[in-house]
């Protein structure tokens, strides 16, 4: 039971210190991408604070 936890705890530090490598491998496949901004755009709170940064008034 120690050895599962202790495994446990190791593979979720591994993934917290390699999570950018790790989300950018999953995103270099197309379709996953297109599932993930589906998702995403699918979230209210999320399609509020990405949408108004990306069609706002532009500021030089």
């Amino acid at each position: 039971m120690i050895a599962l936890i202790f495994t446990f705890i190791t593979m979720v530090a591994v993934i917290y210190r390699w999570r950018y490598r790790i989300l950018n491998t999953v995103l270099a496949i197309s379709v996953l991408r297109k599932i993930a901004v589906n998702l995403s755009m699918n979230m209210p709170a999320i399609r509020s604070k990405i949408l108004p940064n990306l069609f706002g008034p532009k500021i030089n």
